[in-house]
Protein backbone atom coordinates (compact mmCIF):
# COMPACT_ATOMS: atom_id res chain seq x y z
CA UNK A 1 0.00 0.00 0.00
CA UNK A 2 2.90 2.53 1.01
CA UNK A 3 4.63 1.28 -1.94
CA UNK A 4 1.43 2.68 -4.70
CA UNK A 5 1.37 5.77 -2.42
CA UNK A 6 5.29 6.67 -2.98
CA UNK A 7 4.66 5.87 -7.00
CA UNK A 8 1.68 7.90 -7.26
CA UNK A 9 3.34 10.86 -5.75
CA UNK A 10 6.38 10.27 -8.20
CA UNK A 11 3.76 10.33 -11.12
CA UNK A 12 2.20 13.57 -9.88
CA UNK A 13 5.81 15.46 -8.93
CA UNK A 14 7.06 14.43 -12.80
CA UNK A 15 3.43 15.72 -14.10
CA UNK A 16 3.16 19.05 -12.38
CA UNK A 17 5.73 21.25 -14.22
CA UNK A 18 3.99 20.30 -17.41
CA UNK A 19 0.56 21.85 -16.17
CA UNK A 20 2.16 24.99 -14.99
CA UNK A 21 4.03 25.36 -18.10
CA UNK A 22 0.62 25.12 -19.82
CA UNK A 23 -1.04 27.60 -17.94
CA UNK A 24 1.13 29.73 -18.30
CA UNK A 25 1.13 30.16 -21.69
CA UNK A 26 0.62 33.66 -23.57
CA UNK A 27 -3.02 34.42 -23.85
CA UNK A 28 -4.41 34.74 -27.71
CA UNK A 29 -4.99 38.72 -28.57
CA UNK A 30 -8.91 39.03 -27.57
CA UNK A 31 -9.07 36.32 -24.96
CA UNK A 32 -10.78 37.89 -21.91
CA UNK A 33 -8.57 38.12 -19.05
CA UNK A 34 -10.33 37.36 -15.58
CA UNK A 35 -9.34 39.14 -12.68
CA UNK A 36 -8.92 38.10 -9.41
CA UNK A 37 -11.83 37.97 -7.04
CA UNK A 38 -10.18 39.12 -3.96
CA UNK A 39 -9.19 42.39 -6.11
CA UNK A 40 -10.58 45.65 -5.18
CA UNK A 41 -11.39 47.69 -7.90
CA UNK A 42 -12.19 51.56 -7.29
CA UNK A 43 -15.38 52.57 -8.72
CA UNK A 44 -15.25 54.62 -12.02
CA UNK A 45 -16.41 57.99 -11.42
CA UNK A 46 -18.79 59.73 -13.92
CA UNK A 47 -18.67 63.20 -15.14
CA UNK A 48 -20.34 66.22 -13.23
CA UNK A 49 -22.93 66.12 -16.60
CA UNK A 50 -23.59 62.42 -15.78
CA UNK A 51 -24.38 62.93 -12.22
CA UNK A 52 -26.44 65.84 -12.30
CA UNK A 53 -29.91 65.23 -12.12
CA UNK A 54 -32.63 66.05 -14.40
CA UNK A 55 -34.16 68.63 -12.25
CA UNK A 56 -31.02 69.56 -10.68
CA UNK A 57 -31.87 73.30 -12.39
CA UNK A 58 -34.22 73.71 -9.87
CA UNK A 59 -31.71 73.70 -6.54
CA UNK A 60 -31.02 77.17 -5.23
CA UNK A 61 -27.88 78.33 -6.00
CA UNK A 62 -26.16 81.20 -3.66
CA UNK A 63 -25.44 84.91 -5.05
CA UNK A 64 -24.46 86.40 -2.28
CA UNK A 65 -21.25 87.03 -1.37
CA UNK A 66 -19.48 89.52 0.93
CA UNK A 67 -16.38 91.73 0.06
CA UNK A 68 -13.02 91.19 2.35
CA UNK A 69 -9.63 93.20 2.40
CA UNK A 70 -7.52 93.05 -0.59
CA UNK A 71 -10.32 91.96 -2.66
CA UNK A 72 -11.10 88.85 -1.62
CA UNK A 73 -14.57 87.30 -1.54
CA UNK A 74 -16.44 85.08 1.05
CA UNK A 75 -19.92 82.86 0.57
CA UNK A 76 -21.88 83.83 3.30
CA UNK A 77 -23.13 81.27 6.50
CA UNK A 78 -26.61 81.64 7.68
CA UNK A 79 -25.52 83.90 10.60
CA UNK A 80 -22.87 86.39 11.02
CA UNK A 81 -20.91 88.48 13.58
CA UNK A 82 -19.80 91.17 13.45
CA UNK A 83 -18.50 94.22 15.86
CA UNK A 84 -20.90 97.50 15.49
CA UNK A 85 -18.69 100.14 13.81
CA UNK A 86 -17.38 97.98 11.05
CA UNK A 87 -18.15 98.79 7.70
CA UNK A 88 -19.60 95.64 5.13
CA UNK A 89 -19.94 95.06 1.55
CA UNK A 90 -22.05 92.62 0.11
CA UNK A 91 -22.37 91.65 -3.08
CA UNK A 92 -25.27 89.64 -5.44
CA UNK A 93 -24.10 88.28 -9.18
CA UNK A 94 -26.85 89.28 -11.56
CA UNK A 95 -28.15 91.90 -13.49
CA UNK A 96 -31.86 92.50 -12.34
CA UNK A 97 -31.17 91.89 -8.02
CA UNK A 98 -33.20 92.89 -5.11
CA UNK A 99 -32.12 93.32 -1.68
CA UNK A 100 -33.74 93.06 1.23
CA UNK A 101 -32.31 94.47 4.73
CA UNK A 102 -33.54 96.06 8.09
CA UNK A 103 -36.64 98.22 6.96
CA UNK A 104 -36.25 101.01 9.20
CA UNK A 105 -33.11 101.87 6.94
CA UNK A 106 -35.30 102.44 3.95
CA UNK A 107 -37.69 104.57 6.41
CA UNK A 108 -35.23 107.09 7.65
CA UNK A 109 -33.52 107.14 4.34
CA UNK A 110 -30.68 105.93 6.14
CA UNK A 111 -27.17 107.51 4.35
CA UNK A 112 -25.22 105.06 5.70
CA UNK A 113 -26.36 102.93 3.17
CA UNK A 114 -25.91 102.06 -0.58
CA UNK A 115 -27.42 100.25 -3.03
CA UNK A 116 -25.70 99.96 -6.67
CA UNK A 117 -26.76 97.67 -9.99
CA UNK A 118 -23.91 97.49 -11.73
CA UNK A 119 -23.42 95.42 -15.01
CA UNK A 120 -22.74 92.16 -13.64
CA UNK A 121 -23.67 92.52 -10.16
CA UNK A 122 -25.96 94.24 -7.17
CA UNK A 123 -23.41 96.06 -4.79
CA UNK A 124 -24.90 96.66 -0.97
CA UNK A 125 -22.34 98.89 1.37
CA UNK A 126 -23.67 99.74 5.19
CA UNK A 127 -21.06 101.83 6.77
CA UNK A 128 -20.56 102.65 10.46
CA UNK A 129 -22.58 99.80 11.68
CA UNK A 130 -24.79 99.93 14.45
CA UNK A 131 -26.45 97.40 16.80
CA UNK A 132 -30.02 98.48 15.04
CA UNK A 133 -28.58 96.95 11.72
CA UNK A 134 -28.85 93.97 13.47
CA UNK A 135 -31.04 91.79 11.18
CA UNK A 136 -31.52 89.46 7.93
CA UNK A 137 -29.79 90.73 4.58
CA UNK A 138 -30.75 88.62 1.78
CA UNK A 139 -31.36 89.31 -1.89
CA UNK A 140 -33.05 87.08 -5.01
CA UNK A 141 -32.32 87.62 -9.03
CA UNK A 142 -35.55 89.01 -10.73
CA UNK A 143 -36.84 87.57 -14.00
CA UNK A 144 -39.24 89.95 -15.58
CA UNK A 145 -41.19 89.49 -18.74
CA UNK A 146 -41.71 93.31 -19.76
CA UNK A 147 -43.39 95.25 -16.81
CA UNK A 148 -44.07 91.57 -15.16
CA UNK A 149 -41.59 90.63 -12.77
CA UNK A 150 -41.11 87.56 -10.65
CA UNK A 151 -38.46 86.10 -7.84
CA UNK A 152 -36.07 83.45 -9.01
CA UNK A 153 -35.99 81.10 -6.43
CA UNK A 154 -33.31 79.58 -7.80
CA UNK A 155 -30.72 82.52 -7.66
CA UNK A 156 -30.89 83.77 -4.11
CA UNK A 157 -28.88 84.49 -1.27
CA UNK A 158 -29.66 85.32 2.70
CA UNK A 159 -27.50 85.51 6.09
CA UNK A 160 -28.75 86.91 9.05
CA UNK A 161 -26.35 89.64 10.50
CA UNK A 162 -25.46 90.37 14.39
CA UNK A 163 -23.57 93.57 15.07
CA UNK A 164 -22.45 92.92 18.29
CA UNK A 165 -22.75 95.61 21.12
CA UNK A 166 -22.17 95.36 24.96
CA UNK A 167 -23.94 99.04 25.69
CA UNK A 168 -26.77 97.46 23.04
CA UNK A 169 -27.98 93.86 23.86
CA UNK A 170 -31.17 94.50 22.81
CA UNK A 171 -31.53 95.91 18.88
CA UNK A 172 -32.84 99.01 19.54
CA UNK A 173 -36.55 99.83 18.59
CA UNK A 174 -37.90 103.43 17.53
CA UNK A 175 -40.95 103.20 20.71
CA UNK A 176 -40.56 102.00 23.93
CA UNK A 177 -43.62 100.12 23.83
CA UNK A 178 -45.61 97.76 21.74
CA UNK A 179 -48.52 95.80 21.06
CA UNK A 180 -48.57 92.39 20.55
CA UNK A 181 -51.81 90.76 19.24
CA UNK A 182 -52.10 86.78 20.43
CA UNK A 183 -54.26 84.91 17.82
CA UNK A 184 -55.35 81.32 18.67
CA UNK A 185 -54.24 80.30 15.19
CA UNK A 186 -51.35 81.32 14.76
CA UNK A 187 -47.88 81.69 16.77
CA UNK A 188 -47.20 85.28 18.34
CA UNK A 189 -43.43 86.70 18.42
CA UNK A 190 -42.24 89.27 21.37
CA UNK A 191 -39.48 90.44 19.14
CA UNK A 192 -36.99 91.40 21.95
CA UNK A 193 -34.02 90.66 19.80
CA UNK A 194 -30.41 90.59 20.75
CA UNK A 195 -27.19 91.62 18.82
CA UNK A 196 -25.12 89.12 20.75
CA UNK A 197 -26.42 85.75 19.72
CA UNK A 198 -24.48 84.07 23.27
CA UNK A 199 -26.78 86.09 25.31
CA UNK A 200 -28.65 84.74 27.90
CA UNK A 201 -32.50 86.31 27.73
CA UNK A 202 -35.30 85.77 29.95
CA UNK A 203 -38.94 86.94 29.68
CA UNK A 204 -40.70 88.76 32.43
CA UNK A 205 -43.86 89.25 33.39
CA UNK A 206 -44.97 92.99 34.79
CA UNK A 207 -47.62 91.94 36.98
CA UNK A 208 -47.99 89.92 39.26
CA UNK A 209 -43.65 89.66 38.57
CA UNK A 210 -42.34 86.84 38.00
CA UNK A 211 -40.34 84.93 35.29
CA UNK A 212 -42.04 83.37 32.54
CA UNK A 213 -40.52 80.23 31.95
CA UNK A 214 -39.39 79.08 28.51
CA UNK A 215 -40.25 75.56 28.15
CA UNK A 216 -39.12 74.94 24.24
CA UNK A 217 -42.22 73.86 23.52
CA UNK A 218 -44.88 76.16 23.41
CA UNK A 219 -42.40 79.59 24.44
CA UNK A 220 -39.04 79.34 22.49
CA UNK A 221 -36.37 81.60 22.28
CA UNK A 222 -34.59 83.05 18.90
CA UNK A 223 -31.71 84.86 19.13
CA UNK A 224 -33.15 86.40 15.64
CA UNK A 225 -37.29 86.95 16.40
CA UNK A 226 -37.68 86.69 19.78
CA UNK A 227 -39.73 84.43 22.06
CA UNK A 228 -42.39 82.76 20.01
CA UNK A 229 -45.42 81.58 21.83
CA UNK A 230 -46.44 78.36 19.59
CA UNK A 231 -50.08 78.74 20.89
CA UNK A 232 -51.33 81.66 22.23
CA UNK A 233 -53.62 81.79 24.72
CA UNK A 234 -55.74 84.19 27.28
CA UNK A 235 -53.50 83.48 29.86
CA UNK A 236 -50.50 84.51 28.32
CA UNK A 237 -51.77 88.46 28.56
CA UNK A 238 -50.22 91.21 30.33
CA UNK A 239 -47.49 93.21 29.97
CA UNK A 240 -44.25 91.59 29.61
CA UNK A 241 -40.48 92.77 28.64
CA UNK A 242 -36.89 90.84 28.23
CA UNK A 243 -33.86 91.05 30.27
CA UNK A 244 -30.65 89.79 28.45
CA UNK A 245 -27.12 89.01 30.23
CA UNK A 246 -23.50 88.77 28.47
CA UNK A 247 -20.74 89.17 30.61
CA UNK A 248 -21.89 92.65 32.25
CA UNK A 249 -24.55 94.12 33.88
CA UNK A 250 -27.71 92.58 32.74
CA UNK A 251 -30.18 95.05 30.48
CA UNK A 252 -33.97 95.81 29.69
CA UNK A 253 -35.90 95.49 26.67
CA UNK A 254 -38.46 97.82 26.15
CA UNK A 255 -42.19 96.87 26.98
CA UNK A 256 -44.57 94.35 25.55
CA UNK A 257 -48.73 94.87 25.80
CA UNK A 258 -49.94 91.49 25.11
CA UNK A 259 -53.57 91.36 23.68
CA UNK A 260 -55.53 88.91 22.82
CA UNK A 261 -57.66 88.33 20.08
CA UNK A 262 -60.20 86.03 19.09
CA UNK A 263 -62.36 87.15 15.74
CA UNK A 264 -63.77 84.88 13.07
CA UNK A 265 -61.14 85.25 9.86
CA UNK A 266 -62.82 86.29 6.69
CA UNK A 267 -63.97 88.93 4.99
CA UNK A 268 -65.04 92.28 6.75
CA UNK A 269 -68.25 92.26 9.10
CA UNK A 270 -69.81 95.20 8.22
CA UNK A 271 -72.43 97.15 9.14
CA UNK A 272 -73.97 100.49 8.16
CA UNK A 273 -76.11 102.88 10.10
CA UNK A 274 -77.92 106.05 8.75
CA UNK A 275 -78.58 109.90 10.86
CA UNK A 276 -81.82 109.91 9.72
CA UNK A 277 -83.76 107.62 6.97
CA UNK A 278 -85.44 110.60 5.97
CA UNK A 279 -84.33 113.91 5.60
CA UNK A 280 -85.40 117.62 4.39
CA UNK A 281 -83.96 119.91 2.41
CA UNK A 282 -80.59 121.88 3.33
CA UNK A 283 -79.99 119.02 6.14
CA UNK A 284 -77.15 117.50 7.34
CA UNK A 285 -76.78 113.61 6.86
CA UNK A 286 -74.24 111.18 7.66
CA UNK A 287 -73.66 107.14 7.16
CA UNK A 288 -71.44 105.28 8.89
CA UNK A 289 -69.97 102.00 8.06
CA UNK A 290 -68.63 100.14 11.04
CA UNK A 291 -66.59 96.68 11.30
CA UNK A 292 -65.46 94.56 13.50
CA UNK A 293 -62.27 92.69 13.06
CA UNK A 294 -58.83 91.34 14.01
CA UNK A 295 -56.59 94.18 15.88
CA UNK A 296 -53.78 93.85 13.03
CA UNK A 297 -55.82 93.61 10.13
CA UNK A 298 -56.69 96.87 8.25
CA UNK A 299 -59.58 97.61 6.99
CA UNK A 300 -60.25 99.97 3.82
CA UNK A 301 -63.66 101.35 2.99
CA UNK A 302 -65.13 102.77 -0.11
CA UNK A 303 -68.41 104.21 -0.63
CA UNK A 304 -71.23 104.69 -3.90
CA UNK A 305 -73.78 107.62 -3.12
CA UNK A 306 -76.29 109.25 -5.13
CA UNK A 307 -75.26 112.27 -6.36
CA UNK A 308 -71.44 110.34 -6.93
CA UNK A 309 -72.14 110.84 -11.15
CA UNK A 310 -73.50 114.63 -10.68
CA UNK A 311 -69.90 114.80 -9.07
CA UNK A 312 -71.38 116.58 -5.65
CA UNK A 313 -68.33 116.68 -3.14
CA UNK A 314 -69.20 114.79 0.06
CA UNK A 315 -66.76 114.55 3.06
CA UNK A 316 -65.39 111.09 4.29
CA UNK A 317 -63.59 109.93 7.14
CA UNK A 318 -62.00 106.83 8.17
CA UNK A 319 -60.42 106.11 12.13
CA UNK A 320 -60.53 102.75 14.17
CA UNK A 321 -59.42 102.26 17.99
CA UNK A 322 -58.92 99.23 20.07
CA UNK A 323 -62.42 98.00 21.99
CA UNK A 324 -61.78 95.26 25.09
CA UNK A 325 -64.59 92.81 25.08
CA UNK A 326 -63.58 91.55 28.08
CA UNK A 327 -62.28 88.14 29.88
CA UNK A 328 -59.15 89.41 27.86
CA UNK A 329 -60.08 89.63 24.34
CA UNK A 330 -59.21 92.59 22.50
CA UNK A 331 -60.84 93.54 18.82
CA UNK A 332 -60.47 96.53 16.17
CA UNK A 333 -63.34 98.94 15.17
CA UNK A 334 -62.97 100.32 12.19
CA UNK A 335 -65.36 102.68 10.44
CA UNK A 336 -65.77 105.15 7.68
CA UNK A 337 -67.95 108.10 8.29
CA UNK A 338 -70.19 109.48 5.02
CA UNK A 339 -71.00 113.83 5.47
CA UNK A 340 -73.43 115.17 3.44
CA UNK A 341 -73.55 118.52 3.99
CA UNK A 342 -76.94 120.86 2.61
CA UNK A 343 -79.01 117.51 1.19
CA UNK A 344 -80.94 118.16 -1.58
CA UNK A 345 -83.09 116.19 -4.81
CA UNK A 346 -79.79 114.38 -6.34
CA UNK A 347 -78.86 113.22 -2.39
CA UNK A 348 -81.71 110.50 -2.22
CA UNK A 349 -81.37 107.07 -2.57
CA UNK A 350 -78.57 104.50 -1.69
CA UNK A 351 -75.82 104.72 0.14
CA UNK A 352 -73.42 101.71 -0.54
CA UNK A 353 -70.36 100.54 1.42
CA UNK A 354 -67.57 98.41 0.32
CA UNK A 355 -65.14 97.07 2.91
CA UNK A 356 -62.18 94.92 2.05
CA UNK A 357 -59.75 92.93 3.92
CA UNK A 358 -57.31 90.66 2.96
CA UNK A 359 -60.28 87.87 3.12
CA UNK A 360 -62.28 89.36 1.12
CA UNK A 361 -64.96 92.16 0.96
CA UNK A 362 -68.47 92.67 2.29
CA UNK A 363 -71.25 95.20 0.74
CA UNK A 364 -73.87 96.72 3.36
CA UNK A 365 -76.27 99.47 2.15
CA UNK A 366 -78.93 101.67 3.51
CA UNK A 367 -81.44 104.53 2.09
CA UNK A 368 -82.46 107.98 2.78
CA UNK A 369 -85.40 109.42 0.94
CA UNK A 370 -86.52 113.06 0.70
Amino acid sequence: MRLWVLLSLLLLQQALPHVIAKSKRPKEPGENKIKPVNKKVKPRTPKMKERESVDSSLKSQSILTQVMDKGNFQKLAATLSLAAGQSIELRCKGSNVTWKYPSYLDTFKDSRLSVKQLDRYSQLILANSTAADTGEYSCWLQLCNGNKCRKDETKTGSTYIFFTDKEELFVPTPSYFEIVYLNPDKPAVIPCRVTIPSAKVTLHREFPAEEIETDGTDIIYDAKKGFVFQHPTSDHKGIVYCKAESQGAPQISIKYHLLYVEVPKGPPSATIAVSSSRARLSDRVHVVCSVLGDPDVDVNFKWQYPGQESGKPVITQNFWRLINRGIGHTTRISKSVLLVEDFEDIDAGNYVCIAQNLQGETTVATKVEL
